[in-house]
């Protein structure tokens, strides 16, 4: 069990949790090769904030976290990994992150992404 990282405030809370949150909270709120424990963590959607509000940008957001989470899979913590996307087109997107974890467990995740 890890602290819980709040995904507000990007600080520890009290609570324990035994999910992948944190995993997924830090692969894809970090700059790729920035994570000070391994510079394969992290991913480019810090990027997308200098693009415009178009379709194609949901497309790219969607790939920039497929990457960034597919260590999860590749080390065995996930058996499977589905990302969506909602564009209300006001200047933000939304992934909708779908993870089945390795006890089978489906665990749901929404990211905020801020696009011009």
């Amino acid at each position: 069990m890890d602290r819980e990282i709040s995904p507000l405030t990007g600080d520890y809370t009290s609570n324990q949790i035994s999910t992948l949150q944190n995993a997924v909270y830090i692969r894809l709120t970090t700059p790729l090769g920035s994570w000070w424990a391994d510079g394969r963590v992290g991913s480019l959607l810090h990027t997308l904030t200098r693009e415009k509000d178009v379709a194609r940008v949901g497309l790219l957001a969607e790939q920039y976290a497929l990457e960034a989470l597919q260590p999860l899979l590749e080390d065995g913590r996930a058996q499977s990994i589905t990302v969506s996307h909602t564009q209300p087109h006001d200047g933000r997107l939304f992934l909708h992150v779908k993870i089945t974890d390795a006890r089978g467990e489906v665990q749901l995740f929404s990211h905020p992404v801020a696009v011009i």
